[in-house]
């Protein structure tokens, strides 16, 4: 099935959208990008997950990420399906949605993007796309690729939480560990000598010892 990988120039479709046509590389401009689809409007997991997406937007806003969502109903549905999900989030002032949704109703984009799920299916056999999450950066190329079955909604924190990770390994070399949050410190990525290292971290960097006695964890702030 055709898809695309981490660091491939992401395609610039053309695309129906609840606010008219679109090109995709021009809708992003210079900003950073975050397109995610579901299976169907009208599913209450679906619903669910772009609600909270409608809540974080000014979140994702303030880091200059434009969100799109894409499924393979109708701008109609789209449309409709809205007003339920801003009454899900109790939220009539935000109307309509702070983010626009692709009618992919033929399944090109969905194919070319690699994000149907064969497991899901409508009333007529047809495959439905799964829950993917594609990063983009300001280059127009993919940062990060996760894709979710149809079952399991998505932490819509976390994908904040990667671009916050995204946005600042971009810029710094640097990586972050574990559950990182911003504001933590991060690690020296391997790649760097000690001498490097001082170099570029002026506050320096702190050595964890392990038994192997190689010198390869080191945290700094960023």
């Amino acid at each position: 099935m055709p898809g695309i990988l981490l660091g491939d120039v992401f395609p610039n479709f053309e695309a129906d959208t609840t606010i008219g046509k679109i090109k995709f590389h021009e809708f992003l401009g210079n900003s950073w990008g975050i397109l995610f689809s579901h299976p169907r409007d009208f599913t209450p997991v679906c619903t669910t997950e772009l609600a909270r997406a409608a809540k974080l937007h000014e979140e994702f806003k303030k880091r200059d990420v434009k969100m799109i969502a894409l499924s393979i109903d109708s701008v109609e549905d789209h449309r409709k399906w809205s007003e339920d999900i801003l009454a899900f989030n109790q939220d009539k002032a935000c109307c309509p949605m702070p983010f626009p949704i692709i009618a992919d109703d033929k399944r090109e984009l969905s194919v070319l993007l690699g994000m149907l799920d064969p497991d899901e299916r409508d009333k007529d056999g047809m495959p439905l796309t799964a829950r993917c999450v594609f990063v983009v950066g300001p280059d127009k190329r993919l940062k990060l690729s996760i894709l979710y079955p149809a079952t399991t909604g998505r932490n819509f924190d976390e994908i904040l939480r990667v671009v916050d990770s995204l946005q600042l390994t971009a810029t710094k070399k640097v990586a972050t560990p574990v559950d990182w949050k911003p504001g933590q410190e991060v690690m020296v990525i391997p790649s760097l000598s000690d001498e490097e290292a001082n170099k570029l971290f002026p506050a320096g960097f702190t050595l964890k010892e392990v038994p192997s006695g190689k010198k390869y964890i080191r945290y700094t702030k960023p």
